[in-house]
């Protein structure tokens, strides 16, 4: 059974962003270490991202999550967009993102999408989600048409979408796939071990063949994850969910380090100091990934366009292809 929480919407101004999480005590705050470091916002590049978002009516996931890194990235024009609304169906323990029950699905969001990516002149565009678990077919449709009206905008610009789960959403994947992304992303965000406290409403192995059955249908395509540490797993577990990945073929891993959104979140079990990422790179690229990025600031998107040009240059590079 899935566990989802849909909460009445019809009034979000006169309700917390996360109710689910509003009755939970706080949660204790680890003071940040000198390497966690954030560049403000404000740059004029930044306010002029701000100003073609909002102009196009969108929504971002460096807004939503409250990614740490939105002051560099925005500075250079780099937006992820986040399609399907800004209200999620899921209650993760480490997300900023609202939950509860979602708008209509805006069908005119994928032209203002590529008018934006246009508007922005981005190389490469990642496209992310909410969880929709309340759709048929997971908004699986909506990131078709989506990737489809970017390539008819920008057909130069490279797309990779991060997409949720599609749980017992039959065929859901197969329709993204068909798309053509250049890179397929759906991240586990953690262990296995911890997901019934970090993410209730996913399962690890579904998401690991999700991984799989992408590979599986495109085998040219790259496929990518994601996980935080700092959330309590162990070495072992980490270097366990590598070698999960790697049976699935995914070519690309990001470790990044888990920030708490506010003391009603999951707390950080501790901050991985930077050696320690360098250390889980090296086995990442032992164990057989194509391009590993690792950092206390690492999230998926973040400096995604170098990161591609590098995969495929890695691809290359090993298999002549």
């Amino acid at each position: 059974m899935t566990l989802v929480t849909l909460l009445d919407n019809t009034d979000r101004r006169s309700r917390p962003r996360h109710p689910e999480k509003a009755s939970r005590p706080d949660t204790a705050v680890l003071p940040k270490p000198t390497w966690l470091r954030v560049r403000a916002g404000g740059s004029p590049g930044f306010l002029q991202t701000r100003a073609i978002v909002r102009e196009h009516g969108l929504h971002t996931v460096c807004e939503e999550a409250a990614c740490p890194n939105i002051g560099e990235c925005w500075q250079k024009r780099h937006a992820t967009m986040m399609i399907l609304g800004d209200v999620c169906t899921r209650a993760c323990a480490f997300c900023n993102v609202a939950t509860g029950r979602p708008s209509a699905v805006d069908a005119d969001e994928p032209r203002r999408v590529a008018q934006a990516v246009a508007r922005l002149g981005l190389e490469h565009v990642v496209i992310t989600s909410v969880d929709r678990d309340d759709l048929a077919d997971g908004g699986a449709r909506h990131f078709a048409d989506t990737i489809g009206a970017i390539r008819f905008q920008s057909p130069e610009t490279t797309i990779e979408v991060l997409t949720p789960d599609f749980l017992r959403k039959d065929g859901a994947l197969e329709l993204v796939i068909a798309s053509r992304p250049d890179v397929f992303n759906h991240n586990l965000e953690t262990v296995p071990g911890l997901y019934l406290k970090i993410r209730p409403g996913a399962r690890y192995f579904h998401s690991l063949r999700i991984l799989q059955r992408a590979k599986e249908i495109d085998p040219r395509m790259f496929t990518k994850s994601g996980i935080m540490v700092g959330l309590g797993e162990t070495r072992e577990q980490v270097l366990q969910v590598m070698d999960d990945l790697r049976s699935a073929d995914v070519d690309f891993l990001t470790i990044g380090q888990y920030l708490q959104p506010t003391r009603k979140h999951a707390a950080v079990d501790r901050y991985v100091p930077p050696e320690e990422f360098n250390a889980l790179a090296q086995a990442a690229y032992g164990k057989g990934f194509l391009q590993v990025a690792a950092s206390p600031m690492t999230r998926s998107s973040y400096h995604a366009g170098d990161d591609f040009r590098r995969l495929r240059d890695a691809r290359v590079a090993r298999l002549g292809v």
